[in-house]
């Protein structure tokens, strides 16, 4: 049986919003399975909106989930004791400048993670394990002692953020959207920083993002989501290179080409669609499909598997290579 450190099974989110009168119901995350594996980049990506940092966030212990279940090395996780979640799980965020406190040093994070976690008494000790960390990101204690946050660029600083989240020598690492607040020329050094955390030091990373071409370059497997469900999921050669689902050609096709006679589409305004297709019965993704059928304004898209890719769309229900995945199963 396939080892699984983190396992996500029928996780769903419901937020009410409005007064008593005129209350309402959105399903930020619906029903959503998926696993990362021991030493695996494995990426949830779709546009703002679509659930993926809420499902961090509850993997985090920041949200509550309404219901499902979260399983780590396949035990189901106690939320009274949150040891996995402190020290085998470590977040990196969007904003490395808003992680730390201008008035504060950045190696003073670092002496707190040991004096918490009692890595250390020893001051020396703990020196040589803070440089330990940061040599893993291709930085030294030297260059950052001593300094405040405004004195690294954002690359600098999210390397920081990284080698502090190292500190417990976690096993997974949820990274939320890492990259986009990073110069563009400095991107491709993080994601290959997260390359090697997992060739050489075995972590696993649940990458967040909206960004399918660095997903594409560091991750393994891929999962797409759409307003609270995940509508395709696999390798992220067969999830990109040949999308099934009409959400994920529609992603895959907005990502640029160096072909200056190409003329884009016009940005949707999902400030105008978020909350009609949050509510939408049917197929989440009707409203916009090129391929809507009648069955997807009226009924939910099962889960079909073909060639090892989850799907979620009539468009394959009939399919005679299609087959429906097992209940909750998204594999």
């Amino acid at each position: 049986m396939e080892q699984k450190l983190l396992e996500i099974q029928n996780l769903t989110k419901v937020y009410t919003l409005g007064s008593v009168i005129s209350r309402i119901h959105i399903t930020a995350v619906d029903n959503v399975c998926f696993d990362v594996k021991p030493a695996e980049i494995f990426a949830l990506a779709g546009e703002s909106g679509c659930g993926k940092t809420t499902t961090a966030k509850i993997v985090l212990g920041f949200e509550e989930a309404t219901s499902g279940t979260i399983l780590h090395n396949g035990k189901v996780e106690d939320r009274k004791q949150k040891a996995w979640r402190t020290e085998g799980i470590q977040a990196i965020f969007q904003d490395p400048f808003a992680t730390f406190n201008p008035l504060k040093t950045v190696d003073s994070y670092f002496f707190d993670t040991v004096r918490n976690f009692r890595l250390t008494e020893n001051r020396r000790t703990a020196i040589e394990i803070i440089n330990q960390k940061l040599h893993a990101v291709g930085l030294s204690y030297e260059e950052f002692a001593g300094r405040y946050p405004n004195e690294f660029s954002g690359g600098q600083l999210q390397r920081i953020s990284i080698a502090r989240a190292l500190m417990t020598n976690p096993r997974l690492l949820i990274a939320d959207e890492p990259v986009s607040m990073v110069d563009a020329s400095l991107r491709m050094a993080i994601v290959n920083l997260f390359k090697t955390l997992r060739d050489d030091l075995g972590v696993s990373v649940l990458y967040i993002t909206h960004d399918l071409a660095t997903a594409y370059y560091v991750c393994d497997r891929i999962a797409i989501m759409f307003r609270g469900n995940i509508v395709e999921m696999g390798t992220v050669e067969q999830v990109l290179m040949q999308p099934r689902h009409p959400y994920t050609r529609l992603l895959r096709e907005s990502i640029p080409e160096a072909d200056p006679h190409k003329r884009w589409q016009t940005t949707v305004n999902l400030s105008e669609l978020e909350h009609e297709e949050y509510l939408r019965v049917g197929c989440k993704f009707a409203g916009r499909c090129p391929n809507v059928m009648e069955i997807c304004k009226r009924q939910v898209p099962a889960d079909i598997t073909i060639d090892d890719v989850l799907v979620k769309c009539h468009l394959y229900s009939e399919s005679p290579q299609a087959e429906p995945a097992a209940a909750g199963a998204h594999r």
